[in-house]
């Protein structure tokens, strides 16, 4: 298991490197000057710009930059802003408890609806309630999040008046369900139909009929051989998904005004921050190397015959 830790760990560096150059190089190159664009039309002074250039290391060549960035990266620096001249790392832990607490809440739906919805179909395959969950998730799959979004803020919000459209309160979690059902909505589908193919498939399975054949009850046999062999895949999924929810925060906040992450990079976008971006980016990127890590080695919790040498 330690080895298998350690080359997965060492294998991570490239996809480290890889993705933190390449939105680096989006941000600092391909934009074009992020000090000039502080003064928009404005003319303004050259050796005003150059001082501050100089001041934020943005004189050096590009490589150099990047090698500075990942260098405070790992000393817990991820850069600072071209306007305010604040800690980028400062900027992501004010809003990463609000996108933290959606990406949670959003997670827990996914995972009690998705594989409940998932569990019910594939136990009834071809039935009304297969047909029913196969239907509701394709339209979830089909229709985008931020018209999920709004018509959710439209039925629930307005019309019926359960819950608030937008969010006052970010740290409320009864004011975060409402988006955290529109951001998990499209996880969720893919949740249930994934549980639905993989328990439709292994109830068929010779273990299945084994179990039965040894006299073990119907939820027994559910609980404790169909449920743990079919889950591999949506734990993989489910895995992978954690950084796609926090990468989707970025529309469900800006529909209901929650001010997290996603907030701060749209903010971000718009000023022409590329710090800004680089740093929550990087973070995202780190969350979702470790996760991955994780979700493999759960695969020995659920399927014992796994092992990692």
């Amino acid at each position: 298991m330690g080895r298998y830790v350690a080359r997965r760990l060492l294998q991570m560096i490239p996809v480290f490197i890889g993705a933190t150059l390449l939105i680096f190089l989006m941000m600092y190159v391909l934009p074009g000057d992020p000090v000039r664009a502080l003064w928009g039309d404005q003319r303004v002074d050259r050796d005003q710009m150059e001082a501050m250039r100089a001041s934020l290391g943005l004189d050096l060549p590009i490589w150099q930059q990047y090698l500075n960035y990942i260098t405070g990266v790992f000393q817990g620096d991820f850069g600072t802003q071209v306007a305010t001249r604040r800690e980028v790392s400062d900027v992501i832990m004010s809003a990463l408890p609000v996108t933290l607490r959606l990406t949670a809440l959003a997670l827990l739906i996914t995972v009690v609806l998705g594989i409940g919805m998932g569990l019910l179909a594939g136990l009834r395959a071809g039935s009304r309630i297969d047909t029913t969950v196969l239907f509701i998730t394709l339209l979830f799959i089909s229709v985008p999040v931020f018209v999920i979004g709004y018509a959710y803020q439209v039925f629930f919000g307005h019309n019926l008046g359960w819950i608030s459209p937008t969010v006052r309160d970010s740290e409320s979690w009864g004011q975060l369900l409402l988006p955290a059902l529109v951001l998990a909505s499209l996880s969720l589908a893919y949740v249930a139909r994934l549980t639905r193919t993989s328990i439709a498939e292994n109830k068929r399975a010779d273990y299945m009929r084994t179990a039965r054949a040894k006299g073990l009850t119907q939820r027994r046999a559910v609980g404790v051989h169909l449920m743990r062999n079919s889950m591999i895949p949506v734990v993989t999924f489910l895995g992978v998904d954690i950084g796609n929810l926090m990468a989707g925060a970025i529309v469900t906040e800006g529909i209901f005004n929650i001010h997290g992450i996603g907030r701060v990079v749209y903010s971000a976008l718009m000023s022409r921050e590329g710090s800004t971006v680089v740093g929550v980016v990087t973070f995202i990127v780190i969350v979702y190397l470790v996760i991955t890590l994780l979700v493999d080695l759960l695969y020995a919790v659920l399927d014992p015959r796994i092992r990692y040498a």
